[in-house]
């Protein structure tokens, strides 16, 4: 006869907390923050970044375009992961739907330039911009890690730093 342990694992009883984030009311803030972000950004660099970016001397403005390609491809994906999440929220989709969808979502793997020689040239605001971007794709990322799992480290390793490094620099040029 065996006896059977009716008392629920630690594991049943976890509470985990950027699940419950992401899954609740208070992740309207977060939501609110990263969309604020996308608009913020696509304002400067449609207006006064432009300006800024007339200003700069030729090295750093390769920079500024690259940067500003980052940039806007980090936000897509955070606008995206966000954008999941909510309809996640909303009752819109069932979280394996969300599961299924987030693997498009890449998050921490579009790289900076923050260790270009130039970069404490770019535009003030436009380093802000950057660096809030940054950091909200790392807490996203981070709560994404938490709800999800670890992400896929093959797909992350196949990716060829060089060769993306190479094609924003192309896209930068031929911009021109």
């Amino acid at each position: 006869m065996t006896i059977q342990n009716l008392e629920p694992r630690d594991e049943d009883r976890t509470v985990r907390l950027a699940e419950h984030l992401a899954f609740s009311r208070s992740f309207q803030p977060l939501f609110n923050e990263g969309m604020t972000l996308v608009d913020e950004t696509a304002i400067y660099l449609d207006g006064p970044g432009r300006a800024d970016a007339k200003a700069l001397s030729r090295a750093v403005s390769t920079l500024y375009a690259a940067e500003s390609m980052r940039l806007t491809t980090r936000l897509m994906q955070v606008a995206s992961w966000l954008l999941l999440q909510r309809a996640a929220n909303q009752g819109d989709m069932s979280r394996a739907q969300v599961e299924a969808e987030k693997v498009k979502v890449r998050l921490e793997g579009v790289g900076t330039g923050r260790d270009s020689p130039y970069f404490g040239e770019l535009p003030e605001a436009f380093r802000g911009l950057v660096e809030r971007a940054l950091k909200l794709e790392r807490r996203i990322a981070m709560l994404d890690r938490e709800i999800y799992g670890a992400f896929d480290r093959a797909a992350s390793d196949s990716a060829n730093p060089v060769g993306e490094q190479i094609d924003l620099l192309r896209t930068a040029f031929l911009a021109r």
